[in-house]
């Protein structure tokens, strides 16, 4: 029993040395753990996991895209890491945007900053607050003018985060669904295979399901344990369900060949690996009218399926949506090899004979 004490209590000194190091070092999964608690709130990877290999596995996404951040500050203004001196500074700001009731508003966030830092530099707070907010939502809050990464940003002018993401993701639709049906067809693999598009995967919630690049590609975003284990408080209610159903709808769990083409696309990428477990909807939850928040953005990628025609042959191949005309094309190919065949075989077989008349004659 006294080793057992002896390993706890050692093990939460690890992780008390790790969450005080700076933002630059590397961190151990069970510190992880408790940061992610932190930042995504009560319903987060609970900390008494005894899975840590799972645990890192899932993780490593999310803290990639956090280190990934604190970078982007960090080079945009040097004078972070001293306000920001370890994770546990990054813990304790965080917990301001939701956790007082009721929440704090923008403008008391940034005075509150002022005190901590007894600095009157507006800018170093707003780049503070913004690294804090992307963190805790995964939105791209704030323009960093040193970001290279292609994607659109939010800007939070005024009152508290929550009522900011409550304005921003509207779930009042503008677009009409009439004739917009989601089959079982519809997914990941048959947006790529059969309307041509490019997936690009995205860390950025903002630009989840948004078509880009001339409507050529189609973002996703595949953090699918971080929206699992968000307590959702911050965001409109039902938002993050729904996030997650919309991940289902495009990787359904049962499919193999979409786990197959997952897997390789998340080694290849660095991506979630929880993704393609979101869920398998069936006929009634595949109903456009279930989804509020992301209505509009996939009429728009529904409505560029739909209209989508194939123009190779592998698209030929796997656009089975009108069976008529998908065998009707493959008998007029069949017919025509038959015919290039057998003409081919006709223009040898007389050239054969032509040839032997050739040598029987000159004998």
């Amino acid at each position: 029993m006294n080793q057992i004490s002896y390993e706890t209590a050692k093990s939460a000194h690890c992780v008390a040395e790790a969450i005080n190091s700076p933002l630059n070092s590397e961190l151990p999964t069970s510190a992880e753990m408790v940061i992610a608690k932190a930042l995504w709130g009560y319903g987060s990877i609970p900390v008494s996991e005894t899975c840590e290999v799972k645990c890192e596995k899932a993780l490593e996404p999310y803290f990639k895209y956090y280190h990934q951040q604190c970078r982007l500050v960090a080079q945009l203004n040097s004078a972070v890491s001293t306000v920001l001196a370890s994770h546990k500074d990054l813990i304790d700001i965080a917990g301001e945007l939701g956790k007082s009731e009721p929440a704090m508003r923008r403008s008391q966030i940034l005075d509150l900053l002022r005190t901590r830092t007894g600095s009157d530099n507006t800018e170093l707070h707003l780049t503070i607050l913004h690294l804090t907010a992307r963190l805790v939502t995964m939105m791209r809050i704030g323009n960093n003018l040193t970001e290279v990464l292609e994607g659109r940003h939010v800007e939070w002018q005024d009152g508290s985060l929550e009522s900011f993401l409550c304005g921003y993701f509207n779930p009042i639709p503008v677009l009409g669904h009439e004739r917009i049906k989601f089959e079982k067809t519809f997914h990941a693999l048959s947006l790529i295979r059969i309307a041509g598009l490019e997936i690009q995967w995205t860390d950025n919630l903002v630009d989840h399901l948004r078509l880009v690049n001339d409507d050529r590609a189609v973002r996703v975003f595949h953090h699918a344990t971080f929206l699992r284990h968000h307590d959702g408080r911050l965001f409109p209610p039902g938002f993050v369900s729904e996030t997650i159903q919309t991940l289902a709808l495009l990787f359904p769990r049962y499919n193999k060949k979409i786990r197959e083409w997952y897997g390789t696309q998340a080694t290849q990428h660095g991506l979630d690996p929880a993704a393609p477990s979101s869920g398998h909807l069936i006929a009634d939850e595949r109903q456009i009218e279930n989804f509020k928040y992301w209505h509009d953005r996939l009429v728009v990628l529904k409505q560029m399926y739909d209209e989508s025609r194939p123009s190779t042959i592998g698209q030929w191949y796997h656009d089975r949506r009108n069976g008529v005309q998908w065998y009707t094309f493959w008998v007029a190919i069949l017919v025509l090899f038959l015919t290039v065949f057998f003409g081919l075989v006709q223009s040898i077989e007389g050239a054969l004979q032509v040839y032997a008349s050739f040598q029987s004659s000159h004998n």
